[in-house]
């Protein structure tokens, strides 16, 4: 099997990552030469998928599945052209990803739907939760627990102009949860739990989710929902926050995750990768059994500096160099790197598994310990939203 992954960021190192699990031969193409994914990748283009589609439509003739990992509009119309001109299989659903790319777009299908979501400003009180409508993940969030406050975010600009959502701020654990499927035929995959930093970045993604029986049944009803109402083809994944003992909806995205898949691979063996593939190249989902014997896994990044170790969001392994593969790194099982032996600083998402929960955070435990103490330092900082 031959993918070709097109961009090098936190959905390329993802989709590279799942691509050489599934023992695929994995082309990476990006116009920037030391992008992470470009060290978990068997060979390397640097290219704008933009500036020469005869040149793509030469190297993509040779590839199974071409898997979009970035989002760039331009980029995405480009490929979805040259796609559609010579019949290459892309793992791109543009209808879905026109409503999930958009916070404003997501929160009306929720309200349609009448699924449970954060009250918008200024039907609900202060704190509220501030996003840029066409941002993805945790970029431009912020907490504004005053009118003094919002007032200086939108700098006199009318909050009702369709750049921001406000929404209320609200308290509780935060769940991810993937759907696969195709022609109207959806399955959801395993829970996770999503833990951030002060940014609202994820730094750290466990599972599973041990949710009860209830509050699984109501996500996976949520998600399915969801998936049949944009008609999904192919991937999607849905993040819940649980307050009052009751899942409401934060957002949305139609492409391939980062993070939560590998998590997901971990914990139950289930490639996410293979399954888009299945339904790219013979329009079907695959037969997938029943999840059992879930493993116990911790994902989550690391930076080290001269004299300080921190869990932070992902944006650390963004903006890292070149990313290698390690086993039984400092006592993890496997880690996405750019460590050095001569290098004091440096970034790594670790990946830890074990048979227990317990087990699992013993592990660790151990392993940050082990890299403060060969490294000299006196603490580990793992921060939380403020």
């Amino acid at each position: 099997m031959r993918v070709a992954v097109v961009g090098g960021k936190l959905q390329g190192v993802e989709a590279a990552y799942l691509a050489q699990q599934a023992g695929w031969q994995v082309l990476l193409i990006d116009r920037t030469p030391d992008v992470p994914a470009r060290g978990l990748a068997h060979t390397f283009i640097q290219a704008d998928v933009t500036a020469n589609t005869s040149d793509m439509s030469n190297i993509f003739q040779d590839m199974d599945i071409i898997i979009p990992a970035l989002e760039n509009n331009k980029a995405l119309q480009s490929l979805k052209d040259l796609a559609k001109r010579k019949g290459f299989p892309l793992a791109y659903d543009e209808a879905a990803y026109a409503v999930t790319s958009s916070k404003k777009k997501s929160n009306s299908l929720f309200k349609e739907l009448c699924l449970p979501a954060p009250q918008p400003w200024p039907e609900c009180g202060f704190p509220v939760i501030i996003k840029p409508s066409g941002l993805s993940g945790s970029q431009g969030i912020r907490i504004i627990h005053n009118r003094e406050g919002l007032a200086s975010i939108c700098k006199g600009k009318n909050p009702y102009n369709g750049n921001w959502i406000i929404q209320e701020f609200l308290e509780g654990p935060s769940y991810s949860l993937e759907v696969v499927g195709i022609n109207g035929n959806y399955r959801s995959l395993q829970p996770t739990i999503i833990e951030v930093d002060t940014s609202f970045d994820c730094k750290r993604v466990v599972a599973p989710a041990h949710l009860s029986e209830a509050l699984e049944n109501r996500f996976d009803e949520i998600a399915i929902a969801v998936a049949e109402a944009i008609n999904l083809r192919g991937i999607m994944d849905i993040e819940v926050i649980l307050h009052k003992n009751e899942l409401k909806v934060l957002e949305i995205d139609a492409r391939l995750p980062s993070q939560t898949p590998t998590v997901v691979l971990k914990s139950t063996g289930i490639n996410m990768l293979e399954l888009l593939h299945e339904i790219f190249t013979r329009e079907t989902i695959p037969n997938i059994p029943p999840i059992a014997d879930e493993k116990e896994v911790i994902y989550e990044h690391i930076r080290v500096g001269t004299d300080s170790l921190e869990v932070s969001g992902e944006h650390i392994i963004s903006e890292a160099g070149i990313l290698r593969y390690r086993t039984d790194f400092f006592g993890a099982d496997e880690a996405l790197t750019d460590f050095e032996p001569d290098h004091r600083n440096w970034v790594a998402t670790l990946i830890l598994t074990g048979k227990t929960k317990e087990k699992v955070a013993q592990k660790h435990r151990r392993v940050l310990e082990t890299i403060r103490e060969t490294f000299g330092m006196r603490e580990c900082a793992d921060s939380f939203p403020e």
